[in-house]
This record gives C-alpha cells, structure tokens and sequence, in this order.
C-alpha cells in the first residue's frame, strides 16, 4: 500500500520535473496524440514506474535550445546525408532540403500524394545504411481516403535534388476509416533490417471486423498495432518470431501497441527503445523484444477520453510493463539515446519529445536499464521528432505551422 509519506515525495518530484507516473490520482481531459490538440490533460492513476524515476535528473551542463531554421509546415521526420545535407518531412506531403544550415526555398520534387489530414500525411524520413553507394531514402506515409487509408513504406533514389524511381515495399493490411493513429517511425536494426511502427486504427466508435478498431493490436494476422521488420527490400526476414507461426503475419515483430511515434536503437547496445501514445493518460516507454506482447488494450493505464475504464488491468503475465507511464500525458513524439561526442554526461540517456507536454523528457538509465530519474527540457512549442546528428549534437522539429529545427546545446 502506498503511504502518504510515498505520495507527498512524488508531489515533490512532479513539482520538480512535471511529470506523474505513479500513486497519486487525479482526473483528465483531452486526446494526446490528436496533431492539433495544444491541451494538457490532467493526471489519472497509473501504478507502473518505480517512485525513484520521478527524481530530476542533475543536469551538467543544462540544455540550451538554439533554433537554426524556422518555416518549416507542421515537419515530421529527419535524416542526414552522408555529406551532411538534412532532409526534413512536412506532413502535408513535401520533402525539404537544409543544406549549410539553410533552407532550400523549393521541395523536393519526385513524392506521390499522400493522405493529409488529421494525423496522416508524410511522416518519417530515414536513409539507407548503404546510401552512398545505392542512394535510397525510405518514407512511411500515409495513403487513401478518408473512409479507407493505410499507412504506407516506400523507397526512392535521391540525386542530390529530386527523387525518382518510386516503390512502395509495404503497406498495412488492413484498411481503415478516419485520419488517427498511423505511427509511424523508421528505425535501422545493426543487422540492415528495418523496424516500422504501426498505429492501431484510432480511437473509439472506429470499428474493424465487429468490434473496436483498436483491438487489432491484439491480432496477430494485422499490421495494425505493431511493429514490423523488413529487409531493405521490403521482403520478410527469415528470422523474423512469427515466421512459422500460423495464421500470423511474418512481418510482425512485437505487437500490443497502441501508436508508437518514438523509436530509437541504441548504438552501443543494440536495445530497441519506443515511446507510444496513451488514451487519456498512460503514455509509455517500453524496451521492445522481438515477439513480444505489450498489452494494449487489454492491459493499460489509459482511461477513455469520454473517462471511463479501458482496462481495469494494468498488468498480466506474458505481457511486458512498461518503465515509465506519463500521466499526465506528454504525448511522446521522437526519441533518440544520447551516444555523441558533444555532452559525455549524457551518453546513454534517452531524450523522449513531447507534444502536449511541449518539452523533451530526458531519461536516465542504468546499466541494466532501468530508470534512475528524468527531467523537463523545455522547447515551448510541440516536439514531434528528437534525433542526434552525425555532429553529436541533438537535433529537434517542432509540430507547428511554423515550425522550428531546434539543435540542443550544453549551456
């Protein structure tokens, strides 16, 4: 049973850090992860992380964020080329150049269209491994209409100035209606895989074969609510955990997640890290495994935005805990772990960025990986993507109009 004593030490942490996760209740409001959502919900229950996580984190040096280019519409994902030339997203469907710190006036030219509305559009951005000798970037977005729409991968060859050669390697396998809950993050494996995180529909009245869209999750034979890893190529990996399983997809990699929007590997240790959308509270952060099941929605610390119960379980054997769960929601879009040359007293922490909450959380690991403490660096407006340059530096895109590329900076 938790004491009084227990909460009035987290009252003090989340004064700290702005942040609850677990013990203390209160109520809450808005949807997290809706794109043109500025609310912050209140806090609801949660009972996950251990209280020692609430602590800030002792910041040497603290984080400046130094803004390097404005103008940008409503950007979603970034990659550098080996030459140092950043290509940058804009969800309503663009591909723009900064090369030299500069914004390059014209976009690339060479994209389809894309399903923009809502939360769909052109998402993430992420080059090849191998690009100076094949020159493919890979793009999800995502594609259809309003009552039937899917998120979608696909590759192209960049010359310096426009794309071309055009192919889609994947898409979702089932369609869907309404314009929420498409991810999607890229992420490179060691091996030259590629891991894809899948949203899971949208929210309720959305319904797919009789019931709640979101419960696809739990379906093994949809993409929806997963990740998936593919060869660069978009065929399947041999090794891939349900490969010989029958009935399920073998593309599938973990499955249980809600909209996973941060999704990160760890250069030194090879650990795959996610962040992911919460309902009304109950954003997380999840060390993934292959083959794992990460409960949603049969195990959450979510409520309905309407307030009532997803689930009244927040745990169950042969489904994974998270490490953290924000309540009130950050609504985590981004994440990178620290492994630069800049700051060596941030190596191996994980910067997680926040929509809603308009801040990057920074988390301190321990070796085995749990969770030492986390604090607040503020951005002021919302952080949809968080990625360390080939300079060692931390490198942000705000989720605004005008949007901003931020570079974080040792004070």
């Amino acid at each position: 049973m938790i004491s009084i004593r227990h909460c009035y030490l987290w009252a003090v942490g989340l004064l700290l850090s702005g942040l609850t996760l677990s013990g203390c209740d209160s109520s809450a409001t808005a949807p997290s992860d809706t794109a043109s959502s500025n609310t912050v919900p209140d806090a609801v229950s949660s009972e996950a992380a251990p209280a020692e996580s609430t602590e800030p984190l002792a910041q040497t040096p603290t984080p400046q964020a130094v803004t390097l280019v404005e103008s940008l519409e409503h950007p979603w994902g970034l990659t550098w080329l080996p030459d140092g030339t950043l290509l940058v997203t804009e969800r309503p469907g663009r591909l723009r150049i900064i090369r030299d710190g500069v914004l390059e006036p014209t976009p690339v030219s060479g994209l389809p269209d894309v399903f923009s509305r809502g939360q769909g559009g052109l998402m993430d951005v992420s080059v090849h491994p191998q690009f100076a000798e094949n020159q493919w970037v890979y793009f999800t977005y995502a594609d259809g209409t309003g009552s039937a729409n899917r998120t979608q991968v696909a590759r192209a060859q960049f010359d310096g100035s426009a794309l071309s050669n055009w192919q889609v390697i994947f898409e979702v396998n089932r369609t869907k209606e309404g314009t929420q809950h498409f991810g999607s993050r890229l992420t490179w494996m060691p091996d030259g895989t590629l891991l894809v995180s899948i949203g899971d529909g949208g929210n309720p009245p959305i319904t797919l074969d009789g019931e709640l869209i979101r419960h696809q999750a739990q379906n093994l034979s949809s993409h929806l609510g997963s990740l998936i890893r593919l060869n660069d190529d978009g065929s399947v990996p041999d090794d891939n955990p349900f490969v010989d399983t029958p009935g399920a997809d073998p593309t599938i990699w973990s499955y249980g997640h809600r909209n996973i929007q941060g999704l990160a590997l760890d250069s030194l240790t090879g650990q795959v890290w996610a962040t992911e959308h919460g309902s009304r509270g109950g954003d997380e952060l999840n060390r993934i495994d292959k083959s794992e099941n990460y409960g949603w929605p049969l195990v959450t610390h979510s409520r309905e935005y309407s307030g009532g119960e997803i689930s009244s379980e927040r745990s169950r054997p042969g489904m994974v805990d998270p490490l953290i769960v924000w309540t009130p929601a950050i609504a985590p879009s981004g994440l990178t772990v620290y492994r630069g040359d800049r700051v060596p007293q941030w190596q191996g922490d994980l910067f997680a960025g926040g929509l809603v909450s308009q801040s990057i959380q920074q988390i301190r690991l321990d070796d085995s990986g749990a969770v030492l403490g986390q604090t607040p660096i503020n951005i002021g407006q919302r952080v949809r993507e968080v990625a360390q340059g080939p300079d060692g530096f931390i490198y942000v895109l705000t989720d605004e109009s005008n949007g901003r590329l931020v570079r974080l900076e040792p004070g």
